[in-house]
Formats: structure tokens, C-alpha cells, sequence
């Protein structure tokens, strides 16, 4: 396919492009097989570059002589390009229609993308597997890393090397994966060093009505529990959904086969209804005209907090487990790639002060949702604007950033990151010039062969100049385990993301922009002082070295009687 064949018109002189909180631009308008381009004529020459997968939806009103492109982009920005022409209007929305809805993943824009910065660290090694395995030295005597998916036959969503209990071999394994939805059987997660406790993940499993079971699966799962101990398999579903799951052949573990585990059912939605609550939340965001009561019930009925009140209230039973008892725990709801992944890096979140780092996070998202097969293809091609509705999508990564936000929010201290970060990385999960998102598990992204030619989102967001953008000035490092509220007066609607078409950014930037400046010359005057001190000290070391008698500090550093009249 060529992408010519798309462009009616490649080029449109006199276009003017609006933007909410953004002087206008008006400018020559170049349509590329991946971009739009728009060059203004002013004395700075700014040009805008703006990628077609950014576009959610397209929207064309003619009026005169011209008319009046609308964008609808998928990170909730609209943009505006007023065209001379009713033809160029016309030519200009097919071909960014036609452009933005392209499925095939070698067409893609990370294909062509050739960086302008130097990569100091490959991304796609930052967060390999065997590299994170070597940092939990704690566990290498009771934990293995398999390669039992090197060729991605036993699970097709899981990594070519996966964590699993030493005890454990390669052929229980495979048995295992046969009992699981989709080859999910139990893995490593994390491991939390205060309480030794461990956290896994799985899909549900596959004992039907006959309410079959799986010895290999059991001797997998009790492996990691001690003479005498039991642990906890917490079910994302309520327990009717999953029992209703058995008449198509899932289920979840009987207790008689799993007496050393307690099952507790915390209730999250299924994907299928984010979707329809994310479009709700933004058409009542989107209702400027609305009453205070109406936005409100509108806000309510979307039930997109509702969501996050109950993601965050599972991750934290999950951290209370493992932090309080000490207990392992067993992580699942139906195909284990989705509400399981946004529990089980909602927990690390909570108990591992690495994880609040813009590094740290950035592997969370790597192990968590890239190699753990969250299908980011499927879930995040469109967004909240889109006409049609494709069967897989859902803003399940939207969910988990909207909850790392909550917590961010609570505890604004304890993150090394800023707002802005987050906001980054919803825009990338969406559309991007990197490869990290692109596909839906290693498995398709090793068939695409990405690691050699695309660029990895890690390869930017590791250098030493982009991290610095995205610290946050009021960071304190907290090592202690955060719990969050999830109270209703404590969840609050995302505003520098959902609204920012309707909310001016401009004062919280400024605010933020001088807070960077006090926390920056706060470290320079903490820095000369203790400069001082320790010339101070250096030279009081001196002086009695040398035998010099110094002032008392008693009576205040002054001389005999005559201080002391005053």
C-alpha cells in the first residue's frame, strides 16, 4: 500500500490552526504519509507536527467558501484547521480519516521515525527479564528464571523468560499452562523485602463444570507456600461472574484442591465496561454548558470513579496481604492481561518506594503491562471520540495512570515524578513515534522484529535531560509503604488530562515553575552552608591542633568580664 494513494491534497497554503490556550498559527499545511504539517509564516518559522494516530476522530463543517476541520484527539485535545477552500476542507479530513485508521502494524509511524537524540541505553534492555531477575538477590535460592516460552508456545502473551519457583520444572509448567486461560499459568510479580512475601499472577483457571482439576497446577501454586502457611488468591471478579465463568469453561480454584489458600472475591468491572464509562465521563467533561447538579449526576452515572475507587481498593487488600501478614499472594480475574496486571503494579506501587521514580515506574510499566502481554494494539487504537467501537478496546492503561495519579495526588511528596510525566506516558500508550506500545505481547513484537527497527520510549525517557523535565521539585523520598485514601472526597476528576481543552494550564505551570526555582535555590543555600560547616570544621581542627585557645560558645564567644556586663 501507498500512502499517496490516501493524499488528495498534499498541501494547503492559508491554514490557520486552533488550539484551546494557544494563539492561533496560520501557515502552509503539508499532508505526509504520517504527519500534518503545519509551517507558519511568521519571522520564527514555527511549524507544528502533528501525527495521524494522535486523531481519534474527524469531523469537516463547511461554511462560505471554506470550512473547518475538527481533530478530536485521542489524549482529549481538540485542534481546529480552518481551510480557504470547501474542496481542500473536504480532501485534507478524507486523508487524515483514511491516515489515522490504518491497521497494519508494519505501516505504523515508529517504522520510519528516526531519532534526533543520541540513544545512550538501548531501551529494549533497560528492563529484560534476566536483568530484573538479578536484582532480587533476596530470592535466587527459592526462585528460577524459565525459559520453558522461548518460543512463545506454551503461553503466546508471556515473555520469552518468565520468574517460577526453583522446585518447580519445565514439564509442570507446560501442564500447568494447559489448565490456565490461555496459557497464563501462576508467575513471580514481586517480591516485598520488609515482609518476604511474594506476589503472582495468572489468568483464571480452566475447571469448567466438571469442576476439573490440575495436580501440577496446585504443586505450583504450594510450592511457595512454607510448612504450615497459607496464602491468599484474590479474584478481580464477584463471585457470581465467576461462577457463571464455569459454564463456558473457566471457574476459579476449590478450596478443596487448594486447602492453603484462602480465595477472596474484590469485585473490579470487566474491560468491556470502561469503555462506555470513559466515553460518559468525557461527554459530561466536554458539557460546558451544564449546571453544577447535572455535571455532577453526569460524572456520577459514568461511574469512571467508581472504577478507580475499586482498583485502588483491591490493590491495596492486595499490599495489606503481603505488608501486614506476610502472606504470598495469587493475583487473577479472567484472561490475567488485564484488571490483574492494573492490581498487581497498583500494589508494587504502594509497597515499593522504587516504584515512585521515574525509572522505577518506567520498569513497573515495562514487566507489568509490556512483557506481562497487556494487548496495547487492542485496547488503546481508539479512545473516547471514536465513531466506531472495535470489540478489544478499553482504556484499562488509562485506568492504572488515573489511579497513579490519585495516589500521586495524595502523597505529592513521596514521587520523584511530575504530573507531566504521567500525561506523557497516556499520550505514548496512545499514539507515539516509539515502539514500546505497538504491539500486543513480545511474541508480535519479536515478529515485527521492533527491536531493531524501532526506537524504544525508554531509549528518551532514560537520558539524563529528559528525566530532569519530568522531576517532580517537591519530591522527598518516602521508603515506607503508602496507603491510599479511596474515600469519595479523596478521588478528584484528572483535570490536566481530561480537561484540557476547558481548563487553562498556563497558572498551575507558573506555579509549578517557581516552586522548582525556591526547591532549587533552597539545595544551593543548603549546599553553601554546609560548605561552610565543614570549613568551619576544618579549621576548628586546625586551630586546636595548633594549640590556640577558641571562645567559649557558653559565653557567647566574647572576651572576660566585659561580656558578660552587657
Amino acid at each position: 500500500m501507498e500512502f499517496a494513494e490516501f493524499i488528495k491534497t498534499p498541501m494547503v497554503n492559508n491554514v490557520t490552526l486552533r488550539r484551546p490556550f494557544t494563539r492561533s498559527l496560520e501557515g502552509t499545511l503539508c499532508v505526509t504519509g504520517h504527519q500534518l504539517i503545519l509551517s507558519s509564516r511568521d519571522e520564527k518559522q514555527e511549524e507544528v507536527w502533528m501525527m495521524h494516530s494522535m486523531v481519534d476522530s474527524v469531523e469537516k463543517r463547511l461554511s462560505g467558501a471554506g470550512g473547518t476541520i475538527t481533530l478530536k484527539c485521542k489524549d482529549f485535545v481538540h485542534m481546529y484547521l480552518d481551510m480557504p477552500s470547501a474542496e481542500d476542507c473536504l480532501n485534507v479530513a478524507a486523508s487524515v480519516e483514511q491516515l489515522s485508521n490504518i491497521h497494519d502494524v508494519s505501516l505504523k509511524y515508529p517504522f520510519f521515525f528516526r531519532p534526533l537524540f543520541d540513544i545512550m541505553e538501548n531501551g529494549w534492555d533497560a528492563y529484560q527479564p534476566e536483568r530484573e531477575f538479578s536484582r532480587h538477590k533476596e530470592i535466587s535460592e527459592d526462585w528460577r528464571l524459565s525459559y520453558v516460552n522461548k518460543d512463545f508456545q506454551v503461553c503466546p502473551s508471556y515473555p520469552h523468560a518468565v520468574i517460577v519457583p526453583k522446585v518447580v520444572d519445565d514439564e509442570t509448567l507446560v501442564k500447568a499452562a494447559g489448565f490456565r486461560m490461555g496459557g497464563r499459568f501462576p508467575v513471580f510479580s514481586f517480591f516485598h523485602r520488609e515482609s518476604k512475601a511474594v506476589l503472582m499472577r495468572s489468568s483464571q483457571p480452566m475447571t469448567g463444570q466438571s469442576g476439573r482439576r490440575c495436580k501440577e497446577d496446585e504443586k505450583l501454586i504450594n510450592s511457595i507456600l512454607g510448612k504450615g502457611r497459607r496464602g491468599y488468591i484474590v479474584d478481580t471478579r464477584a463471585q457470581t461472574v465467576a461462577k457463571m465463568a464455569q459454564s463456558k469453561g473457566g471457574g476459579y480454584e476449590p478450596e478443596a484442591h487448594y486447602p492453603q489458600w484462602r480465595r477472596i472475591h474484590q469485585p473490579i468491572e470487566r474491560r468491556q465496561a470502561f469503555h462506555d464509562s470513559l466515553i460518559k465521563m468525557i461527554e459530561a467533561s466536554s458539557d460546558s454548558g451544564a449546571t453544577m447538579d447535572k455535571w455532577l449526576s453526569k460524572l456520577e452515572s459514568s461511574a469512571w470513579l467508581t472504577h478507580i475507587k475499586d482498583i485502588l481498593t483491591t490493590a491495596c487488600v492486595v499490599a495489606q496481604c503481603m505488608d501486614k501478614e506476610g502472606t504470598p499472594v495469587l493475583v487473577h480475574g479472567a484472561e490475567g492481561s488485564d484488571t490483574t496486571l492494573l492490581v498487581t503494579s497498583l500494589s508494587q506501587l504502594i509497597l515499593d518506594k522504587d516504584c515512585r521514580t521515574v525509572t522505577g515506574l518506567a520498569a513497573l510499566i515495562e514487566r507489568e503491562w509490556v512483557q506481562a502481554g497487556h494487548p496495547f494494539r487492542f485496547r488503546c487504537a481508539k479512545s473516547a471520540y471514536a465513531i466506531s467501537k472495535q470489540r478489544h478496546e478499553s482504556p484499562v492503561f488509562l485506568l492504572f495512570m488515573d489511579c497513579v495519579w490519585q495516589i500521586w495526588s495524595q502523597f505529592p511528596c513521596s514521587f520523584e515524578f511530575n504530573e507531566s510525566f504521567l500525561v506523557m506516558l497516556v499520550q505514548h500508550a496512545y499514539f507515539s513515534q516509539f515502539g514500546t506500545f505497538l504491539c500486543n505481547n513480545e511474541a508480535e513484537r519479536k515478529s515485527y522484529t521492533l527491536r531493531d527497527r524501532t526506537v524504544s520510549l525508554w531509549s528518551y525517557v532514560n537520558r539524563p535531560e529528559t528525566i530532569q523535565k519530568y522531576i517532580n521539585p517537591l519530591y522527598d523520598p518516602n521508603p515506607v509503604v503508602i496507603w491510599p485514601s479511596v474515600a469519595p472526597q479523596s478521588l478528584n476528576l484528572w483535570n490536566s488530562l481530561y480537561l484540557r481543552g476547558q481548563v487553562n494550564p498556563g497558572p498551575q505551570d507558573e506555579a509549578w515553575t517557581e516552586i522548582t526555582k525556591i526547591r532549587q535555590y533552597d539545595k544551593e543555600l543548603t549546599s553553601k552552608v554546609n560548605k561552610l560547616r565543614r570549613q568551619l570544621a576544618s579549621l576548628t581542627r586546625e586551630a586546636v591542633t595548633a594549640g590556640v585557645v577558641l571562645p567559649s560558645a557558653m559565653d557567647g564567644g566574647g572576651g572576660g568580664d566585659e561580656s558578660k556586663t552587657h
